[in-house]
């Protein structure tokens, strides 16, 4: 049985046998048939004919038009709005330039058009600079906003910002903005406190911190919740103040605030890292006793905590258990096991968790990379080693830092200078940033070879990066020149360096 004809969502075409078809391919062919001197009857009838048919084709024709007209004009209104929105982005751009030069918002004098741009574009390009974390860029363009005919004041966006500066490390900011809100008539709730809270405990001021917990307990709909005390403990488990954290479980007690996951994973995984395992199992059975369901993260925790201390078994174990309580792990957790079984050595079963995330389709992350090349660098493997590298790159993942730090620390251990310079290269030809734990590396790895010179133009490429030698820095440099029996001026400098009394990185 033949299936039913498809009708087609275009509009239907002249076949060649039309007369509409036959009209076009007289009009694209370069010459026509030459007229006749004079019809005959049947002809004169034909063409009767053909007039009616012709006649027909007029609505459709002006319906097309129309059609075609319709296309046009909302074609001209898309080009119209599109070109608007980069005119809007051209002007951000031009205004933000000339904030560089405190021509615009310093001397708060917009110009043309300045106070007129799309919210849309506003917004975006403050979204954009919030996440990326450029706190000067995104307070310049907020001050921006208020600058707009349109912006009218949100508490949720004082929030998001006060967040951000949080997380840079600027709290006098962010509790400018946060009077600023107030000033401009939006009430501080709840997020908000929480807030700039998070941004004075982030930066390790935490009687500040505490400060605005007893004013939040004072003022009415903004008594701390859960997610308050949270990040106050996260913060104080960063600085390893385990009586501060203790006095904050107990504050909540009081108020007969529960601890929800996201405080007990904080609490094992601080535990875990500071090497408290007793205290880390007494977390996880208080946690399953309040009836507070443990997660992946909870998980992830416990074996870091085990594994990265070398406790392997007592990691399988823990593994089991919380599979068989319905945990899945993600492959936060498999790179944790090829961490693990990597510094222990335990190479036939890293390989073995490579088979499995192969087998079931686990993507490789940044942190896979570098965890197995680290551990083929540690055994020595460096053909092994440089074939993953490879493969990361094909993946097309950057890598970072970590990765750079693992490359250089097997080559010095292989005496490879070659490599090490190889690396180097590849650093020059990318926008790696460079931190101070690799440069700490490079300095090892140069005295680890011998190249005493090198090692002491390190200093140099950390003054270009405007990376400052730290501690590590100067005792790596001492041991490996007091290691071929040199101790002379360049000594001498890198041990005023260590202990402060010489500021001057060369």
């Amino acid at each position: 049985m033949a299936a039913a004809p498809v009708a087609s969502p275009f509009p239907t075409l002249p076949s060649p046998s039309s007369p509409l078809g036959t009209s076009a391919r007289r009009i694209h062919g370069r010459a026509g048939p030459p007229p006749a001197a004079a019809a005959s009857p049947r002809e004169q009838q034909q063409q009767s004919a053909r007039g009616a048919a012709g006649a027909g084709e007029r609505p459709r024709r002006r319906e097309d038009d129309q059609a075609e007209a319709a296309a046009e004009e909302f074609e001209r209104q898309r080009k119209e709005e599109v070109n608007r929105k980069i005119a809007s982005r051209k002007a951000l751009s031009i205004i933000l330039r000339r904030e560089a030069t405190k021509a615009v918002l310093d001397k708060r004098e917009p110009g043309k058009g300045t106070r007129r741009l799309l919210p849309r574009t506003v917004l975006e390009a403050l979204h954009d600079r919030v996440a990326a974390l450029r706190w000067e860029s995104a307070l310049k363009v907020f001050e921006l906003m208020r600058d707009q005919v349109w912006y009218r004041p949100y508490v949720g966006i004082y929030i998001k910002l006060i967040t951000m500066l949080g997380k840079c490390k600027q709290p006098g900011k962010a509790h400018e903005l946060f009077q600023a809100m107030i000033d401009e008539g939006c009430a501080p709730n709840l997020e908000s406190y929480t807030a700039l809270v998070s941004a004075y405990s982030r930066s390790g001021s935490f009687d500040r911190a505490f400060s605005l917990l007893d004013q939040m307990k004072a003022t009415p709909g903004c008594r701390p919740d859960v997610q308050t005390y949270s990040i106050l403990i996260k913060s104080c488990l960063h600085a390893y103040d385990f009586d501060k954290v203790k006095h904050l479980l107990e504050d909540m007690a009081r108020a007969g605030i529960r601890p929800n996951t996201v405080t007990y994973n904080t609490l094992i995984d601080a535990h875990g890292k500071a090497g408290r395992f007793a205290e880390m199992e007494s977390t996880l059975l208080e946690m399953l006793s309040e009836d507070c369901k443990p997660d992946v993260w909870t998980m992830n925790s416990t074996l870091r905590a085990f594994g990265s201390s070398g406790q392997i078994e007592t990691m399988e174990s823990c593994y089991e258990k919380f599979q068989a309580s319905g945990i899945s792990p993600n492959i936060k957790t498999y790179n944790i096991l090829l961490d693990s079984y990597g510094k222990a050595k335990m190479y036939e079963k890293m390989g073995a968790v490579m088979e499995y995330m192969q087998k079931y389709y686990y993507s490789w992350t940044i942190v896979t990379y570098n965890v197995v090349i680290d551990a083929f660098g540690r055994a020595g493997d460096l053909e092994q080693m440089e074939y993953i590298f490879r493969l990361m790159k094909s993946d097309r993942i950057k890598p970072n830092c970590v990765t750079l730090c693992s490359l250089i620390r097997a080559y010095g251990r292989a005496d490879q200078v070659k490599k090490i310079e190889t690396v180097l290269r590849v650093i020059e030809n990318s926008d790696i940033t460079l931190d101070i734990v690799f440069f700490n590396c490079l300095v090892d790895a140069y005295g680890r070879v011998g190249r005493l010179a090198e090692m002491w133009d390190v200093l140099n490429m950390m003054k270009e990066e405007q990376i400052r030698p730290d501690k590590v820095t100067c005792t790596t440099m001492i041991k490996w020149f007091l290691v071929k029996g040199i101790d002379d001026h360049r000594v001498q400098y890198l041990r005023d360096l260590k202990d402060g009394r010489s500021t001057d990185n060369k």
